[in-house]
């Protein structure tokens, strides 16, 4: 589908409404599936109001299947951190969701919230962790999520409905303007993030070179082996962490000191990776200083990773090899390389 349904599937990875005769939980209520809520309606004085649903939900929702819906959207964990925010991480510009029958395996989650929604209308709702993540994203629920608390809490503010056709013209104008502003913040930020490297390495005597792409790198020992080459699988020791407050967002401490493996060159780790590890001779032990625009940009990762921010990686290059052949058309994969895949494809998410 043209439309991406990342707005139900964020990974973290990544909730208000208001239903007369319905369960008080607080200032909240509570729809029949455990959704708490919220829910205000513009008025002609532009002013908001309580916007009441019935138990069975918005018997107007029927006449917006089919079509896309534009909202803005933030997602905060139990202890208040935000997850997502669409106006900041995605240039001002809403989230588009496609509007479906919401079946009875989906009530308690984004996709009924979403049908209780109007053009207009603002609300914040309430889920249960557990819940959410089993129902809208189908996957189970990340340990940073469970730490935080039981309940995830999505603010959002409904900009309009469309049709497919009004959608998709929407989406490429849309397309047009975003990356044009998203170069300029890029340029731009590159800028401030190079100042505030410089300084850093010279507040930490840190002797750094800088390579074409803009990261800054400092091999502290050197390894007797060469440097690896685009399409060669490169182990990497690391500990990850926020530049400006030294805060440990990922490291091969959490897996057992086990190495991360991927392909050099082949985009299967940030920018910053990919142009740092490359200056890195087998064996070498150093620091890569990587500016936001080369690691998650104005997006950033999760809680932990905010956006247009500098990270620091204190890394290892353990092994380089030669990439394997690729299987003959129509064999199939081991069980030893599809679980290679697999935790490559995890260590990815959680943050390199």
């Amino acid at each position: 589908m043209f439309f991406q349904r990342t707005f139900l599937s964020l990974a973290l990875a990544a909730g208000i409404l208001s239903l007369a005769s319905c369960n008080k939980s607080g200032d909240f209520s509570k729809t029949p599936s455990g959704i708490e809520y919220k829910i205000f309606k513009s008025t002609a004085a532009g002013k908001y109001e309580d916007k009441d649903v019935s138990k069975d939900g918005d018997a107007t929702y029927k006449e917006r299947i089919g079509k896309i819906m534009a909202l803005h959207v933030e997602y905060r964990t139990a202890k208040d951190s935000v997850l997502f925010n669409s106006r900041k991480q995605q240039m001002g510009f809403p989230v588009r969701v496609p509007l479906d029958t919401v079946r009875a395996a989906q009530r308690g989650g984004l996709e009924e919230a979403i049908s209780l929604l109007q053009p207009g209308d603002s609300a914040v709702f309430r889920f249960n962790v557990d819940t959410i993540f089993a129902k809208s994203f189908r996957q189970p629920v990340p340990p940073f999520m469970s730490k935080a608390g039981k309940t995830m809490t999505m603010y959002v503010k409904v900009d309009k409905v469309q049709d497919q056709a009004e959608a998709q013209a929407d989406v490429q104008k849309m397309q047009v303007e975003q990356q044009a502003k998203m170069a300029a913040h890029a340029e731009e930020q590159l800028k401030k993030d190079d100042v505030a490297l410089q300084a850093y390495a010279k507040k930490n005597n840190l002797t750094v070179q800088k390579d074409a792409s803009g990261v800054y790198y400092a091999i502290t020992t050197a390894g007797p082996g060469p440097k690896p080459k685009a399409g060669q699988i490169v182990s990497v020791l690391y500990k990850g962490s926020l530049l400006e407050n030294g805060k440990v967002f990922d490291s091969s401490e959490k897996v057992g000191n086990k190495p991360f493996d991927f392909a050099i060159g082949q985009g299967q780790v940030i920018p910053g990776w990919d142009a740092g590890i490359a200056q890195f001779p087998k064996g070498s032990k150093g620091i890569l200083l990587v500016p936001s625009s080369l690691a998650y940009g104005q997006r950033g990762a999760g809680a932990d990773i905010p956006a247009d921010a500098i990270l620091r990686f204190d890394v290892e290059l353990v092994d380089i090899k030669n990439a394997p052949a690729q299987p003959a058309a129509g064999a199939q994969m081991d069980e030893a390389e599809i679980r290679r895949q697999i935790e490559a494809m995890q260590r990815q998410q959680q943050g390199k």
